[in-house]
């Protein structure tokens, strides 16, 4: 489980294709590592769950199976590229995000990015399926970084990237066209999965879902 919060960032070293499937993701944070890494750790990268197979005191090692490659963009990585890392919660830890799973529901494309003020407004694609899920004021993980949903119109969702953000995540150097791994927040998860199952028989309405984040 993890907050959302990124505290580190860190530098492929290398993309080691397995010839059954799959890659050896190795990432450079000597940072990150110095907090306390072990074997097993699952650390959130760029808001995908991996687990830690292996470490030096300056990379980390994840095996990264087919499924992953293909439900998030993970695959797009090539050695020299930046990614968000957040190591797991522990239990006593301040939750200034949201919780956040590192189960990637699906990718997107920033569709522009835009200054906005002493920061920029983002402007994110949002699949149909994830459409529901994703309301103003509410929640959403972009490449692992909790964000609230400044606005949703025309098949998009919009968010207001304040200074420290843009500058402790790789949010500050993407632009239109590059690729982000979304997952939708899980209030928002049970509480339409709820209201389908319980209620009336149909799925919750926009304004349903914004009330269930008030309670």
């Amino acid at each position: 489980m993890f907050s959302g919060l990124i505290a580190h960032l860190g530098r492929v070293r290398a993309l080691d294709r397995d010839p059954r499937g799959g890659v050896r993701l190795i990432v450079e944070s000597p940072e990150a590592i110095a907090e306390g890494v072990a074997v097993k750790d699952s650390i959130a990268v760029s808001g995908v769950c991996l687990t830690v197979v292996a470490f030096d005191a300056t990379t980390m090692a994840f095996d990264v199976v087919p499924e992953t490659l293909d439900r998030s963009a993970l695959g797009s990585l090539v050695p020299g590229s930046v990614v968000n890392l957040e190591l797991s919660l522990r239990l006593g830890d301040r939750l200034g995000g949201h919780l956040v799973y590192a189960h990637v529901d699906a990718t997107a494309k920033i569709h522009d990015k835009t200054i906005e003020g002493q920061g920029h407004r983002l402007y994110v694609d949002v699949p149909e399926t994830l459409a529901p899920y994703i309301v103003e004021k509410g929640y959403v993980a972009v490449d692992g970084i909790s964000l609230t949903v400044a606005a949703t119109r025309d098949g998009r969702f919009e968010i207001a990237l304040i200074p420290e953000t843009s500058a402790r995540t790789t949010l500050g150097t993407k632009s239109a066209g590059d690729l982000v791994n979304l997952e939708i927040d899980p209030i928002a998860r049970y509480a339409l999965a709820a209201t389908a199952r319980y209620g009336r028989g149909g799925a919750a309405t926009r304004d349903e879902l914004a009330w269930a984040y008030e309670i």
